[in-house]
Order: C-alpha cells, then structure tokens, then sequence
C-alpha cells in the first residue's frame, strides 16, 4: 500500500500570487521588526530630557513609547504568520490531487436482504 497515491490524469493549477508573497515574507518579516527598532532609537536619541532617570526608572512617555513599538511589532508578526499561513493553504489546493484507499462498502446501492 502506497501513501498519497496521486490522482491520475489531474492537472496542477498554476501558481500564482502566493509564491511572490511566499519568497518575500522573511524580508517582510525583518524590514517589519527593524522599523520599530529604528524608531525607538531615534526617539531615545532626540528625546527632550534622558529617557531614563537617575534613579533607574524611566520616563513615563518613552516607557509608553516602548510598549506601543512593542505592540506594532507583535502585530506585524501576527500578520506576516496569518499570510503565511493562507499562502500555504492556496499552494496545498494547488497542488496535485491525492486521492485514498477505496472503502468497498458491503452494500452499496441497495441494502443487503434482511435474513
């Protein structure tokens, strides 16, 4: 018995938008998470005051600042991992057709007669 027996005669799709997107996410991903990054840099460069104080703790805009950069970048990745995941649904429908081991059922058409 043979695993993913390939349906004989089926003709793959061609491939479409989602290979482009596909090759691009890791750049998407990086360019997406480094943006952020850069951000907050230059705002903890030109910040009006430090963004830190001198007994360690840190300035409430700046602190609020760093947790929205954080969000920006969770939610990026959420999007990134939610096209990835629909470019991989779209390339597994593409793909060849599978078909499965034939169940012979007992009575098809017509129930078997009552003995």
């Amino acid at each position: 018995m043979r695993w993913l027996n390939k349906l004989p005669g089926f003709t793959r799709s061609a491939s479409g938008l989602e290979w482009a997107v596909w090759r691009r996410l890791p750049l998407i991903t990086v360019v997406g998470s480094v943006l952020p990054l850069g951000v907050g840099a230059l705002c903890a460069l030109w910040w009006p005051e430090a963004p830190w104080r001198p007994d360690g703790s840190w300035e409430p805009g700046f602190l609020r600042l760093g947790f929205a950069l954080m969000g920006v970048v969770v939610l990026h990745w959420t999007l990134v991992l939610t096209v990835a995941i629909g470019c991989a649904i779209v390339m597994l429908m593409k793909g060849p057709a599978y078909v499965a081991d034939p169940y012979e059922l007992p009575d098809s058409d017509r129930p078997a007669a009552r003995r």
